[in-house]
Formats: C-alpha cells, sequence, structure tokens
C-alpha cells in the first residue's frame, strides 16, 4: 500500500528522511480493526517524529501520521483515538501509553490498524476530512479549556499564537462555548483570521491585553511564556500543551506565579471520552475544524513543507 513514513532520523532537517512509497499492508490481530483512511491530518508530532523524538532508530521504518477517518471492516464510517495503550485495551497489561508512530504505524496510508477499542462512530455532520483533524489538536485544545483550566461561558482566555493546530482549535471552540477569546500571532493576517473566527480580539505577541484573563492557552514556549503568566489574573490557569519556540523560557516568573497563586498545569492529547464529547460538540453545534488545505497522500511532503515553515492557518488534511 501507499505511504508516507520515515525512513531516517535527522535532527537538523527533518525532511530529509521522509519518504514517499509501498509498505506493506498491517497484519490482522486478536482485538484490532483495519480501517480504511479516507483523511488523515498532519500534527507537528509528525515532524518531531523526523527528528528522533519519542521514535528510534531501531522502529524504522515508521509510517507517520497520527489522526484519521475512514471505513472500517464493516463498512462503518469512524474516527480514530490515537492513544494506544491507555486503557490496556488491545495491548499488554504493562505496555505504556503511546501515541501512534511512537509504537505502532501511522495514519498516512490506505490502512491502518488499531484496538477495536480506539474505534468511534464519525458524525454524520462531519466529513472525512473534518473528523481527520480532531484527534490530536483539536482533542489536546478540548482537553485544555474544558477539563485542565476548567473555564466556564463569560471566562476570558488569551490563546497564544493564533494559526497553529491546537491555538486555532481552542479560538473556535471557545468562542463557540460562550468564552471571551483573546488571540495573539506575529502575523497580520493571522490575527485578522483570528478574529473572523471569534476572538474578540488579536494582538502581537507581548503586547499588553485590554484585561487580564482567567486562562492563558500555551503552545508557543519559551517565546511567550513571560507574557502568558503577565497576563494572567491572581488565581488564573495557564494550560501548557507544546513548546515550538523551544522548551527554556528566559524568565520562569516565579514570583509572580507564587504571589499570585498561579496554577500551571502540564497536558497531552486527551481521553477516549473527551473526544467522544468534542465529536458531539461539534455535530450540535455546527462547529468545523479550520482547514488550511488539502491534499492527496502523494503530495504529503507539501504539506510537512508547509507546517514546518508555519506558512499555515489551521490544519492540513491528506486524502487517501
Amino acid at each position: 500500500m501507499f505511504a508516507a513514513y520515515a525512513a531516517r532520523i535527522d535532527r537538523d532537517q527533518p525532511l530529509s528522511g521522509l519518504e514517499l512509497g509501498e509498505r506493506p499492508e498491517p497484519e490482522a490481530r486478536s482485538g484490532w480493526t483495519t480501517v480504511n483512511v479516507k483523511a488523515a491530518s498532519l500534527n507537528h508530532h509528525d515532524l518531531w517524529s523526523l527528528r528522533g523524538v519519542g521514535l528510534g532508530e531501531e522502529s524504522l521504518p515508521m509510517i507517520l501520521g497520527c489522526d484519521a477517518a475512514g471505513v472500517d471492516e464493516d463498512g462503518n464510517e469512524v474516527v480514530l483515538h490515537s492513544v494506544i495503550g491507555q486503557s490496556g485495551h488491545g495491548v499488554g497489561p504493562k505496555e505504556p501509553r503511546t501515541i501512534l508512530t511512537e509504537r505502532y504505524q501511522g495514519t498516512f496510508a490506505e490502512k491502518v490498524t488499531v484496538p477495536s477499542w480506539n474505534v468511534l462512530p464519525k458524525p454524520k455532520e462531519l466529513s472525512f476530512e473534518e473528523a481527520a483533524c480532531l484527534p490530536t489538536a483539536w482533542l489536546t485544545a478540548y482537553r485544555m479549556l474544558f477539563t485542565n483550566a476548567g473555564v466556564r461561558p463569560g471566562d476570558s482566555v488569551l490563546v497564544q499564537g493564533a494559526g497553529g493546530g491546537v491555538a486555532t482549535a481552542a479560538i473556535v471552540l471557545g468562542a463557540a462555548a460562550g468564552l471571551r477569546v483573546l488571540a495573539t500571532s506575529r502575523d497580520e493576517a493571522k490575527r485578522a483570521r483570528a478574529v473572523e473566527l471569534g476572538a474578540e480580539g488579536a494582538y502581537e505577541p507581548g503586547e499588553r491585553l485590554p484585561r487580564r484573563v482567567d486562562a492563558v492557552i500555551e503552545t508557543v514556549g519559551a517565546a511567550t511564556w513571560s507574557h502568558s503568566v503577565k497576563s494572567l489574573k491572581p488565581g488564573g490557569t495557564l494550560v501548557i500543551s507544546g513548546a515550538t519556540s523551544g522548551p527554556n523560557p528566559k524568565a520562569a516568573e516565579l514570583n509572580r506565579i507564587f504571589f499570585l497563586e498561579l496554577k500551571i498545569v502540564g497536558t497531552t492529547m486527551g481521553g477516549k471520552d473527551e473526544l467522544e464529547d468534542l465529536l458531539s460538540f461539534c455535530a450540535a453545534r455546527g462547529v468545523r475544524p479550520v482547514i488550511d488545505s488539502v491534499l492527496p497522500l502523494d503530495r504529503a511532503r507539501e504539506g510537512f513543507e508547509k507546517m514546518a515553515g508555519g506558512d499555515l492557518f489551521g490544519k492540513v488534511v491528506l486524502t487517501v
């Protein structure tokens, strides 16, 4: 079957390890389901995999891709939850949880197999392309907002780095849930787009906000950390799920954190139950993922280049 896969690890030039070509079809396993992939979306996790983060040389070649929607062996339209081993279903009792492509072959292929527990019905209201955007970036944003930040309608939220997959999802989901969303971006066009998607205002990174917020959604890391901490109300919550600009900020702002009793919460992905809730929320409220571009699988390299260069707003989707 045709696939996009990591053939080599290169920490400095990750795309040099990306190959497109034929790979073996997945073998049937007891308790697992094989899905014919219709659409899959890119995440920064795929770039990190090509750099060797979470993926070792001994596991190569590895088909990339965490997210997918498709059709199962019985003809049902489905969405995949990409955290394997979270519940123990389909794996050994002592196997730690992993994300697809860390231990098991991913979704950038004609077929993928996952534990049957990880297969959810696709709402009829969502296209395959839309549904394929939800299991990683949108699920992460959903968990950040509604599980970890604990915000309620009317609360204020700052979303750093509008344009990225998680940040864009947080803007759309937050606005749909009645939150007062502020956003930042270095790019003027991305700031304008954030407002179109429901943000009350959009600002340059580090710019003084009109008011402090109840929570901050942080995926940028070092470049925006200080601004994120300073933007919180006393007792506010900063939720972080990534650090695309690096993990080591110049100032940790520790005095401000303890003096104002701020909460710092780390998070990764989300649970199957949260993905079910997210799918239902999108179907019921008419919320749709923001898609930057849709490309056929044989043009996957273009999508990777777009993501690596930051030249996108929303998700890049690959279709099979």
